[in-house]
């Protein structure tokens, strides 16, 4: 596949997503005013709810057999290290830009959970439908890479929504002391310091230890410290988040098709229930363009005033598009030499590009569901989806380079 023609198919969907979110803004603007505040947050809710799990059970349920997840075992691990070392760059790069601590959720969030679902659905068809693609016999690269493809979102829903989740849910906290308030309760679009919302870098809350405490006494007292902190921190996690609607919708895509009985009742052109898994089908088609137009919507305020810096912004995308592909390289090289993986070219081509994809678009439904960073975040995405336009297409050139 020449360069060109490799631009245009990884090009398609990038500009798909930056064009809805233009509608978004569009939409948002004081003169239409048809995807406002409250607007939002009604299409947030829906998309959460009903259009996400849809989308999970509707692919799931059509391409995953029980043999198919057997063999794959590896892609839910590859995807677990993508989010480790996301997280771990993140921190790095929250440190060295001295981001507010408000925004380090979202940093987090950015760095280590990658758009495993629509662009890959998106991108790895139209790969296989080139007449000189590196990966053999259009028809069953499609059929495997939609495979792959599901398998990819269904996994990274599950970390999204049970790791990324809990970690922007207590940086979207005002403080740890206070855990049922979130920043839209306090504090303005701009989260600007003020009066009501103080600032983060206010560390009164901090105990100081007497200066008059013996070696042992100053040690207990720091464990009681940390055990104490560990608590109020465990406070945050909300483990109704783990069986989140889109958690349920991947428990349920796979129960259908991986249990042989049910799968001949709901999938296929004479299965009986057919009709259930193609309503799915059709809600989950929204799941995508509505997410997008809510980032295009944030986005509104964002590039009116936003705290998110030109060093932060050019940070989130170095460690998305330098340093996780570079180290995606090595991690699927290194599984392959041990045997973890196995030869399949275009399952290895999957596997690395899970490192180069721009951040998810879920970070954006957890913003705006605890109303906070909503302006950020569309920023972030903003350029991130931009520079994908050109970043996607090399790193794909290169990973097919390297497994053909």
């Amino acid at each position: 596949m020449g360069f060109v023609n490799l631009f245009v198919v990884a090009l398609m969907p990038v500009l798909k997503t930056l064009l809805i979110t233009g509608v978004g803004l569009l939409l948002a603007i004081d003169r239409i005013g048809l995807l406002g505040p409250d607007a939002r947050h009604i299409l947030n809710n829906i998309v959460f709810f009903v259009f996400t799990p849809a989308l999970m059970v509707s692919n799931l349920s059509e391409t995953i057999t029980f043999q198919g997840l057997i063999t794959l075992w590896f892609m839910p691990v590859n995807i677990l290290l993508t989010f480790i070392i996301g997280s771990t760059l993140a921190w790095i790069l929250v440190k060295i830009t001295r981001t507010p601590r408000h925004l380090h959720g979202l940093v987090i969030g950015c760095c280590s959970a990658g758009n495993l679902g629509n662009l890959l659905l998106i991108i790895v068809p139209a790969v296989c439908d080139e007449t000189n693609s590196p990966f053999g016999d259009s028809s069953t690269c499609s059929t495997n890479g939609e495979v792959y493809a599901s398998l990819s979102m269904a996994v990274g829903a599950i970390y999204i929504w049970s790791y990324v989740y809990t970690i922007m849910r207590i940086f979207a906290n005002k403080s740890i002391g206070e855990p049922s308030k979130t920043f839209s309760e306090t504090c303005t679009v701009s989260l600007l310091p003020s009066s009501d919302c103080p600032s983060f870098d206010d560390h009164s809350d901090q105990v100081e230890l007497p200066l008059n405490l013996s070696g042992g006494e100053v040690k207990a007292t720091i464990l009681n410290q940390i055990i104490e902190r560990i608590k109020m921190y465990a406070e945050h996690i909300n483990l109704k988040m783990l069986v989140a609607p889109s958690t349920i919708g991947v428990a349920v895509g796979l129960i259908i098709g991986i249990v042989s009985p049910i799968r001949k009742l709901m999938i296929g052109d004479s299965a009986p229930l057919r009709v259930i898994t193609s309503s799915a089908s059709l809600l989950g088609e929204a799941t995508i363009p509505s997410m997008t137009l809510i980032v295009g919507a944030n986005l509104l305020n964002g590039l009116r005033r936003s705290e998110v810096s030109l060093l932060l912004t050019v940070g989130v995308m170095a460690v998305r598009y330098i340093a996780l592909p570079l180290l995606g390289i090595l991690v699927v090289k290194a599984a392959y030499m041990w045997g973890m993986v196995g030869s399949n070219s275009l399952y290895q081509f999957i596997l690395m590009l899970q490192y180069a994809l721009p951040p998810a678009m879920s970070i954006g439904t957890i913003t705006q569901l605890f109303g906070a960073s909503e302006c950020e975040c569309s920023v972030i995405m903003l350029w991130s989806y931009v520079a994908a336009l050109f970043s996607i297409t090399l790193w794909s050139t290169f990973y097919m380079w390297i497994v053909s």
